[in-house]
């Protein structure tokens, strides 16, 4: 399916360049119309990153997480510096469905690993970003992109299959807010490695022929971000060429 993406700082909807803080964009909308315009489109899920909540856990916006999800009518799969239990009630409480877990996940296995038994594998999604290097590996990078770990992917994918990993989101962080096209063999290189895993594609979608591409692969889910953001296309359409393709 596709997935609405907003980005989060203090009620206002931004996106950041490849999650750099310095590049911020600012769009003039207000988060909760955005997503009930998002549902009447056809909409059944929507990410959200609560970039406050990112830097500094204390400021999460939990009420505005709460009214999106109560007002919106979405399905909401929420992160952003996810890093205690006690977060993940927090947003279990805010109405929120599926928690979506980064940093945590590569620094702190044991203690996600607890939590996909203690929650179950539909209420986790794992958020695995990374740099693709000159040898074609794909490094997890952590801590909103800013450091970068010594695990591949699939290292750090095999430490959750056994407790049901279900969901994960992988961004290209080179293709992030770039409108660049994404990273289509990526997602079929992952895919066909790992098919019980529900993939979402992330990073670079700028046209409809993005969406067609990664259809094609048997990508499960894409988010869609700066594209809709921008008018690159509108999410109806977006939803009528994905279920045809």
């Amino acid at each position: 399916m596709l997935i609405p993406a907003l980005d989060l700082i203090d009620g206002r909807v931004v996106r950041l360049f490849q999650g750099d803080f310095a590049q911020k964009t600012e769009y003039p909308l207000d988060p909760v119309q955005q997503a009930q315009a998002y549902k009447a489109a056809g909409a059944e899920w929507l990410h959200l990153v609560d970039l406050d909540g990112a830097k500094d856990p204390a400021k999460r916006q939990q009420a505005l997480l709460k009214e999106i999800t109560q007002q919106s009518g979405l399905r909401c799969q929420a992160g952003g510096g996810i890093r205690t239990q006690q977060d993940l009630d927090d947003l279990f409480a805010a109405g929120i469905e599926r928690v979506v877990i980064g940093s945590t996940a590569v620094n702190q296995p044991d203690r996600v690993r607890h939590w996909f038994t203690e929650y179950g594998t539909d209420a986790i999604v794992l958020a695995l970003d990374v740099n693709i290097a000159d040898d074609g590996k794909a490094m997890v990078a952590t801590h909103g992109w800013q450091q970068s770990s010594e695990l591949t992917l699939d290292n750090v994918l095999n430490r959750f299959l056994d407790v049901g990993c279900r969901h994960v989101l992988c961004t290209d962080i080179a293709k992030d807010g770039t409108l660049s096209g994404t990273n289509v063999a990526l997602y079929q290189r992952y895919k066909a490695l790992y098919p019980q895993i529900q993939w979402q594609a992330s990073g670079g979608v700028s046209n409809l022929q993005d969406l067609i591409d990664l259809k094609r692969v048997n990508c499960d889910s894409a988010i869609l971000g700066k594209s809709l953001l921008t008018g690159q296309f509108e999410l109806q359409e977006a939803i009528a060429c994905w279920q045809n393709a």
